[in-house]
């Protein structure tokens, strides 16, 4: 692929986007391949070196705000016809309360995922505070002389110690998964609003 057809593609992979996003993204594009050229590189390694276009399309509208995104769509592209105004009046009983619900679904996936995730992080946090506790309180045993409760009481708070570092792992590890969930549903959320049926 060419510069210009990797232009040509990335542009019409763009439509839906605001004029100027479009234009500055094709122009920052267009100087990146011909810096890789400039620096020794063929024209088809330059354009490969960037990468897909799908990836490169999904990392742009990752980087354009909602605001923006809304006004393009508001900005009415004719004029509204009045047989068009009476359906979306007469309509409203049945679209805006869909429409609500979907924005309550979305919230509550969010709010369910992003509670999950907290609370693995409270129990992990309250297993440690937990093996610390045993820990010094089995110490505290072994030295006033209650040594069989001691050493169940520290080993008690070495498992819980044990269990501590597995969820915090998992913790770490369910943490990243919902921030990357939470961008491919943003990004799919803006992808359905410009339009596109694939990114």
């Amino acid at each position: 692929m060419n510069k210009q057809e990797f232009l040509s593609r990335l542009k019409e992979e763009l439509i839906g986007l605001p004029e100027d996003d479009i234009a500055e993204r094709l122009d920052f594009y267009a100087e990146m391949i011909d810096e890789r050229i400039d620096d020794g590189l063929s024209e088809d390694e330059a354009i490969s070196d960037i990468g897909p276009i799908e990836k490169v399309v999904s990392e742009i509208i990752a980087e354009i705000p909602f605001t923006r995104l809304i006004k393009e769509k508001i900005k009415p592209k004719r004029r509204i016809r009045t047989w068009e105004i009476i359906l979306l009046v007469l309509g409203f009983p049945v679209w805006f309360p869909l429409l609500i619900s979907a924005a309550a679904l979305v919230f509550s996936l969010f709010v369910v995922l992003w509670a999950l995730v907290i609370s693995l992080w409270a129990v992990d946090i309250s297993f440690a505070v937990a093996s610390l506790g045993s820990a010094l309180g089995g110490i505290l045993l072994i030295i006033h002389g209650e040594r069989q409760q001691g050493f169940i009481l520290l080993g008690s708070g070495l498992i819980l110690a044990g269990l501590a570092i597995m969820l915090f792992f998992a913790s770490k590890a369910a943490t990243a998964g919902g921030w990357k969930l939470t961008k491919k549903i943003i990004l799919g959320i803006k992808t359905l609003f410009i339009g596109k049926e694939k990114i």
